[in-house]
């Protein structure tokens, strides 16, 4: 009997051109030895999470996530609750694919990005889970709270799909004088902070909003959350760590950053002030939350030999990108 796999894709991703390889996508993996149907996402509510929780009840073999890190996000919690959990296949379409970015997924050909299915490589991948008083959901990427967060709830989606990442890369440099402080308490494995911070991260991957560096040292699949916490909200130094990160990740030792592995992390604020929580670039709740570790959780097609070398693979028009926004910020700075 043959394996199948369902092809769940926003039809909206890619500048609406992800829809039109749907055709050659299937037939790739028919080729790979699936019987291959496909599913085009609504604007119906959790439309991606639903199918995948459906599929997975129904034993298919594999699921491909086809669109941005959103619709990623949803076939993942459409997965990640089940006992049996099929294999995650993915092809990025959406502006920043950090998820993609971190298994090198090739992000911007539909059809070669199917095509890591025929190399039968995977990986068995952590996923978070976030809990808040009213809400859960899993990640495979990041947890975060604080203003840059805000980002991406302000970007116009029309921006995005013209500018793609540089537009988050503006809306940050826009932000960045409305920075506020938020007194709060992060509890994980072996410290407590307690204090004003700008930002949180709980990563699972090294990749952040295009930038690749986030965590240098993040192996995946170790059960570990890299804890980033930005203990300071002055502008000058905020820019001078934006700088470090991009340049190779020297950020990890600076006096305004605690950077930590932990399995577990607990957030919540130290007034009565809102604390989003952003989840795989969406919102997800407030504060105060838990982050979960479940290790090894889904196995997911990847590209290991490009995983495994020790290369800077960031492309040209990443590069020229980060290198707007540093020059943004720091006309920013200079004002």
């Amino acid at each position: 009997m043959r394996q199948r796999a369902r092809i769940i894709y926003n039809p909206t991703s890619g500048r609406e051109t992800l829809k039109r390889a749907i055709p050659d996508i299937l037939n790739v993996y028919e080729r790979a030895g699936y019987e291959t149907s496909a599913f085009c996402t609504t604007p119906s509510p959790l439309s991606a999470q639903l199918e995948a929780d459906r599929c997975t009840l129904d034993g298919f073999d594999l699921i491909v996530a086809a669109g941005g890190d959103g619709t990623i996000n949803e076939v993942v919690n459409g997965i990640a609750p089940h006992q049996h959990r099929p294999k995650l296949a993915i092809i990025p379409a959406g502006t920043t694919n950090d998820f993609a970015r971190a298994l090198k997924i090739p992000r911007n050909d539909f059809v070669r990005a199917s095509e890591l299915i025929h190399a039968h490589q995977s990986v068995k991948m952590d996923i978070g889970k976030m809990k808040t008083a009213f809400n859960e959901r899993y990640f495979m990427n990041i947890g975060a709270a604080g203003f840059l967060t805000e980002v991406t709830y302000d970007v116009p989606a029309n921006m995005k799909s013209i500018f793609g990442s540089l537009a988050y890369f503006v809306k940050g440099a826009e932000l960045l004088p409305q920075i506020g402080k938020v007194p709060v308490k992060v509890t994980y494995d072996g410290g407590v902070y307690e204090g004003n911070a700008s930002l949180i991260f709980v990563a699972l991957t090294n990749s952040v909003g295009g930038f690749e560096n986030i965590a240098p040292d993040k192996m995946l699949g170790d059960g570990k959350f890299t804890l980033i916490i930005v203990k300071t909200t002055n502008i000058a130094e905020i820019l001078r760590l934006l700088t470090l990160i991009i340049n190779d990740g020297k950020h990890v030792n600076h006096s305004k950053i605690i950077y930590t592995k932990t399995s577990n992390v607990v957030a919540e604020t130290l007034n009565d002030k809102q604390l989003m929580i952003n989840i795989d670039g969406e919102y997800g709740g407030d504060a105060p939350a838990e982050f979960i570790m479940h290790q090894q959780h889904m196995d997911i097609v990847a590209d290991l030999n490009r995983m495994h070398l020790a290369i800077d693979s960031r492309d040209a028009v990443t590069v020229e990108k980060e290198s707007e926004f540093i020059q943004g910020v720091s006309q920013l700075e200079d004002d």
